[in-house]
Order: C-alpha cells, then structure tokens, then sequence
C-alpha cells in the first residue's frame, strides 16, 4: 500500500507544476549531473511513495534499461573522435557512443521513474479539477484513460479469483482447458468494461457534465503552505530556465564530449536542481520533525488520541472509583 506523503497533499497545481519542471528539465537537458540528480531524486520519491514496488521496478525495468541503451546506441552511432575497438561489421566503437548510451537510459530511467511518481500524487480527480472547466471533454477522456489500466487489472484479479472458487482455474490443467479458461475471464472482462462504459456516460450525462453554467465542487484550496510551495517551484523554474537558456548546463557528446566549467554560477545551478529534486523529501523530513516535536514519535496523520503514553500515565480523563 503507497505510504502517506506530505507533498501529495498539496493543491494539484503545485504538484502539475513539479512534475512539469522535473520532467521537461530531465528531457532536454543530457548534462550528467543533471540527469543523476534527476534519476536520484526519482528514485527516492518513488520508494517513499509505493515502497519495494519502486525497488523491484528499479530492479527489472530500469536497469536493464540503461544496460540496452548502453548496448544498442554504440552499435548503431559510431561518432565519436575516441575509437576504443572495431566491430565485427568494421564500424567503430567509440567511447562517445558509450556515454550517450549511459546518458540516453539515464534519461529514460529518470522519466519513467518521475511518471509513476506523477500517477500516486496526480489523482485523476485532481487532474479533472485542473483541466475540467479548461477542456471538460478531453479532461474527463485522459482522466479515465489513465484509470483504465489499474482499474482493469484490479477486475481481472476479483475475476480469476472467482473463477478459481468455482473451480476453473486457468493456471492448472492442459493447454487447452487454460486457454479455454483464459478466453472465459477475458470475455467477462470485456463485458464489465463495457457495461462500466455505459454506465460513466449515463452518470455524467444525468449529471449535466459538459452544459455550460454547470458547476463543479471541489475540496482543493490554496493554503499558505500551498502558496509557499508554489512561490519555491517558481524561483526554482525561473532560475533553471533562465540558466539552461544561458548555457549553464552545456554538455555534447559529440565529436568529443565537452561541458560547461564548474563556475559559481553553475555550481548555483546543480544546488538548485538538487533542491527542487528533493522538494518533497525536505518537505516529508519538515513535516516528520514537527510531527514529532509536537507529538511524540507517532506517524504523522495519526490522531493526537491514538499516540501511545507512558506507561502508569493515564490517556484522558482519571478513571474515578467504581
């Protein structure tokens, strides 16, 4: 089960604008610093959100990942001024094409791993309530779009464990009954989506969605913690921005790999990347050590009522005599 984070709870335009800056700067910046801190930072945020889900994704998608993109870019760019050995094929292999290909899978990695960050803390609510008025179709369109999947697997699940209580199971037997059992549950899936299709576009439309006038409740208010937030992302994005621009985060790889000299004004630049990376760990340590100064060593989100007191302390009021 995804653990309760502090940076979730914020309204949804803080956290679009996050994951917008973290992912349009990973994309099109290949500086190594960048996309290091940027896959760190990724990482990080992704085990503290669905814990050793985030480990065995790490594990089997993204590394091997890298490893292809390491393996394939030298075996079809052969650019590079730094001839290493030739191949099999007479084309070079050149240490230029190596680090591209470690660049290009960090890049990925970092991407894919900020996207499923992106699919805990962006619900499909908080995306309807930000796109809804804007683009009311299309919004509610992606906003089951994105649900589909998880939603599908989750039936799928309740489906073969039924069909496993009455006996059919499709992972036992020969070929034939498992094929035959498989088409069986997926018939039944397809038939639930459809029926679940219908019964969205009936519910939205007796609920008026899409006439004009119509009104939307929404829950989500900027609060001063919110508007701090908001008011650090854009320091942050102005400042990176203006320095991409700038050439503060230079680096090729081709004909020979050269970057941007380590000046005051980079070094700024890779102190604030590291900052807005780690936005929400600073803000789960914050909210942790105040949890904690005010509470005790209870979780966070718990009641004041349920935190656990010393023993021969009474909880509440003094039990009188019976």
């Amino acid at each position: 089960m995804p653990s309760r984070d502090t940076f979730s709870s914020c309204h949804p335009v803080v956290g679009f604008l996050y994951f917008a800056l973290v992912l349009l700067l990973t994309m099109f910046c290949l500086h190594p610093a960048v996309l290091g801190i940027s896959l760190a930072g990724s990482l990080w945020y992704a085990i503290s959100l669905n814990g050793r889900r985030a480990v065995k994704f790490s594990l089997v998608f993204l590394l091997p990942l890298i490893l292809l993109a390491v393996v394939v870019n030298p075996a079809f760019n052969h650019q590079g001024i730094t001839v290493l050995a030739y191949l099999p094929t007479g084309n070079p292999l050149t240490l230029e094409s190596i680090l591209y290909g470690f660049s290009a899978g960090g890049m990925l990695a970092a991407v894919l791993c900020w996207f499923s960050c992106y699919n805990v803390v962006m619900t499909s609510d908080k995306f309807v309530y930000l796109f809804g008025r804007v683009i009311p179709a299309l919004s509610l369109v992606l906003s089951m779009t994105l649900r589909f999947v998880p939603k599908c697997k989750q039936q799928l699940q309740r489906i073969a464990q039924a069909q496993r209580g009455m006996g059919r199971d499709p992972s036992t037997g020969g070929l034939l009954h498992r094929l035959r059992e498989g088409v069986t549950i997926l018939s039944i899936l397809i038939t639930w989506s459809l029926e679940n299709a219908i019964e969205t576009a009936d519910s939205m439309k007796g609920r008026g969605y899409g006439l004009p006038g119509r009104t939307a409740f929404s829950l989500y208010r900027l609060d001063g913690r919110d508007r701090a937030v908001l008011l650090w992302l854009c320091f942050c994005g102005g400042f990176l921005v203006s320095g991409a621009l700038a050439g503060g985060f230079f680096w090729r790889y081709y004909p020979s790999v050269r970057g941007v000299t380590l000046t005051p004004l980079t070094a700024a630049l890779f102190l604030c990347w590291l900052a807005l990376c780690f936005t929400p760990a600073a803000m789960d340590q914050y909210a942790h050590q105040h949890w904690k100064k005010l509470y005790g060593n209870g979780n966070p989100g718990d009641s004041p009522d349920t935190q656990e007191t010393p023993a021969g302390t009474p909880s509440g009021k003094e039990a009188g005599p019976l």
